[in-house]
């Protein structure tokens, strides 16, 4: 069972860091998805991405925009490529067996971890 409670302060959780540091969808809540609420890993990536949708961040990068930190021609670029991208992307991930797509993304979690703790 889902309770709301819950969810929220995992949005809480998730947009706090987003703000702050830029992480939120990937790195907190499609694991809390699948190891607090029992949701698959594609139940668990395709909800986060539905969070995408509505502008939840507008916030955030409005206080970024007003520190002049926000470059909407590079955005541009890459929203064109983002889009191509998750299209075939989540055609790839909602075709592989749920427990391949775990060990993609925690190796792909490493790898960016381990990238960012022991270079400079």
């Amino acid at each position: 069972m889902w309770i709301p409670l819950f969810l929220i302060v995992l949005g809480l959780l998730a947009g706090g860091l987003s703000g702050l540091i830029g992480i939120g969808g990937g790195i907190i809540i499609v694991p809390a998805l699948v190891y607090l609420f029992g949701l698959s890993q594609q139940q668990a990536q395709g909800t986060t991405l539905a969070l995408l949708l509505p502008p939840i961040g507008i916030l955030a990068v409005w206080q970024y925009y007003k520190h002049g930190y926000v470059d909407f021609r590079i955005a541009l670029f890459i929203i064109i490529g983002f889009l191509i991208g998750s299209l075939f992307g989540s055609r790839f991930a909602t075709a592989l067996p749920a427990n391949v797509l775990s060990k993609i993304f925690g190796i792909t979690l490493l790898l960016v971890s381990l990238k960012m703790l022991f270079t400079n």
